[in-house]
């Protein structure tokens, strides 16, 4: 072959190889387009509560558009004003606590909010309180402990009083249903404060817990505890206070007595059944204990609204020679600082006047959970006990 064709045939075999090259080229994929806008990136989550060694506590609310941020809680002084950062952030460093459970509230621009970064929230009728937890050391009879624990059962019931569909909380203390020999318990019906319901108890008032930790101390007798929904009609106007206190009454003597009668392993004797609650609860667990004395033999009140005993209870009032015979102890409490206190002082004094045998103390505090936890935990010991 002669140079000419040899220069001819590479030069077909090197435009053949650049024709693949262009054919390889327009076979592969084209590249997606690149885009120049970039996702907003979103700013870092709010850490809220941030509890410190000291004790002392950092609130922080992320808003761009608020004009004014205060954080509102059950340790008093009032609403405390929170600052804006840069990053719109508001925040406040309050403090130190002493070791409680408290509730406590955001307040943005006069509306009463939960804490959005706070899972922890009291159970009520309309939520708007968050909960802010620092544990004792040594633990609090609040606290959780390292001891025996009882069970929290729900149920759901038709209410023959209301006609709605109900619900309760019934604690079973440690033990209960393990052994061969049948043991029937004594039983407390524990009523919550208005706007609460039915979980407020355990949530924020921990009455479980109260009881394992006062149980393992032996400061208690083993009982169940039932916590009920005491709102049993809507309360607009006064005359729905009272309408509310008959209907609940009713509702707990002909649907939840049975219900629970029926179903756990009590004794239901008078001796064996007591009755206490807090503010709206107290009254109700006042009223209805003293009305039906032959059936509770224990009962109390805590920072109890006892509006107008003479006027809704008054005939009751004036057999004291039965109630006396009938009521173990009749007992109850209120804070210093309670709105109720006077209220409280009256209903002492009406008793007083009256002959009846009762309890009554003041303690330091407002109306308030760290207030109620602690009577539950003066109460438990006292009832029950032969």
């Amino acid at each position: 072959m002669n140079t000419t064709r040899r220069e001819f045939i590479g030069a077909l075999t090197l435009a053949g190889l650049g024709a693949n090259k262009v054919l390889a080229q327009e076979a592969k994929p084209a590249a997606p387009a690149q885009t120049t806008s970039a996702r907003p990136q979103q700013p870092p989550p709010v850490h809220s509560p941030e509890l410190h060694e000291d004790r002392t506590v950092t609130f922080r609310y992320r808003s761009a558009n608020a004009k004014k941020v205060e954080v509102s809680g059950e340790w008093g002084g009032g609403n405390k004003a929170m600052t804006k950062d840069g990053e719109n952030v508001w925040s406040v460093t309050l403090g130190p606590f002493e070791p409680e459970l408290y509730g406590y509230s955001l307040v943005v621009d006069g509306l009463r909010v939960v804490d959005p970064s706070n899972t922890y929230t009291k159970p009520a009728r309309s939520i708007s309180t968050s909960v802010l937890d620092i544990p004792g050391k040594p633990p609090l009879i609040h606290d959780w402990q390292d001891v025996p624990h009882g069970v929290v059962h729900t149920h759901d019931y038709v209410s023959k009083a209301t006609g709605s569909l109900r619900r309760v909380q019934v604690y079973t203390p440690p033990g209960y249903g393990t052994t061969k020999r049948k043991v029937n318990y004594p039983v407390l019906y524990l009523l919550h404060g208005s706007g609460d319901n039915e979980m407020t108890w355990t949530a924020l008032g921990r009455a479980h817990w109260i009881t394992n930790n006062l149980l393992a101390q032996k400061k208690c007798v083993p009982m169940v505890i039932v916590m009920t929904n005491g709102h049993a009609v809507e309360r607009r106007t006064d005359a729905d206070r009272w309408r509310n206190v008959e209907m609940y009454e009713k509702e707990l003597l002909e649907s939840v007595i049975p219900l629970v009668e029926s179903n756990y392993t009590v004794k239901t004797d008078a001796k064996h059944r007591g009755i206490i609650g807090l503010s709206m609860g107290g009254q109700q667990s006042l009223v209805v204990g003293i009305k039906n004395a032959e059936k509770f033999a224990w009962v109390g009140g805590m920072s109890s609204a006892v509006r107008d005993p003479d006027t809704t209870i008054g005939p009751i009032l004036k057999q004291s020679g039965k109630l006396n015979k009938y009521l173990k102890v009749l007992w109850f409490a209120c804070g210093i600082d309670d709105f109720l206190l006077n209220e409280n002082r009256r209903f002492s004094a009406i008793l007083d006047e009256r002959g009846i045998r009762h309890g009554y103390k003041e303690t330091p505090g407002n109306h308030s959970w760290p207030v109620w936890r602690k009577y539950l935990a003066e109460f438990l010991p006292m009832v029950f006990k032969e």
